[in-house]
């Protein structure tokens, strides 16, 4: 009798263990279960980094619109190209010199720099340097053999040819000093000494806003 009971304790103890341990190997197997705590998901999400970029961090970027003065500054040449200011059209384009009609609303300075170049080189020009800015502030331009071309800031207080060239970086030493061109906004042209004008005031005119003075290269 006692033999019988031992066998039973046996069997159901087995039973038990079985029991348990299916248990375990279903809970493993439970795609619900989990081994550590349970993350909620939009926890897990909000902790998980994104790819996107929010264009607040960057800030916004300056672009053209209709009514908008574009200046267009030509450098790097040997003959002289003046420079081309003209309001944004309605229809979003401005139109310049041998290349037409060119898109400029929704562009930056930059990308409207970038694409008026590719328009003129090498189609015209082997090499150019195209400036784009706005009209907002009162420029003169300077261009040729000088070390920094380009439109710069008017002084209030005035500026003479010998300064603006100063402005502009100095000239170069391709610089033809003897034959600098002082371009008015209305179409008149002196020429100027550079050398003579740095020594007599008389011969340094005043620059105005809308001027331009090219330095030309000197022949060898």
């Amino acid at each position: 009798m006692k033999l019988i009971l031992d066998r039973i304790v046996l069997v159901f103890c087995l039973l038990v263990a079985v029991g348990l341990l299916g248990n375990g190997c279903a809970s493993a197997s439970d795609p619900s279960f989990t081994s550590g705590p349970n993350l909620d998901s939009s926890a897990a999400r909000s902790a998980a980094p994104s790819n996107n970029s929010s264009p607040e961090l960057y800030g916004s970027v300056s672009r053209f619109q209709v009514g908008d003065m574009v200046v267009v500054t030509f450098s790097g040449v040997s003959e002289v190209l003046q420079p081309h200011a003209e309001r944004i059209k309605e229809d979003g384009n401005m139109t310049l010199p041998l290349i037409g009609a060119v898109k400029a609303v929704g562009k930056t300075s930059g990308e409207l720099q970038k694409e008026i170049h590719d328009l003129y080189v090498p189609k015209y020009y082997v090499r150019l340097t195209v400036t784009v800015t706005t009209g907002q502030e009162q420029l003169f331009y300077v261009t040729g053999e000088v070390r920094a071309p380009g439109p710069k800031p008017h002084n209030a207080a005035g500026v003479t040819v010998t300064q603006a060239i100063s402005a502009a970086g100095g000239l170069t030493e391709f610089a033809r000093k003897s034959r600098v061109q002082l371009k008015r906004a209305n179409g008149t042209t002196i020429r100027i000494d550079y050398d003579k004008a740095l020594k007599d005031p008389k011969s340094d005119p005043k620059v105005f806003p809308g001027d331009s003075i090219n330095v030309p290269r000197r022949s060898f």
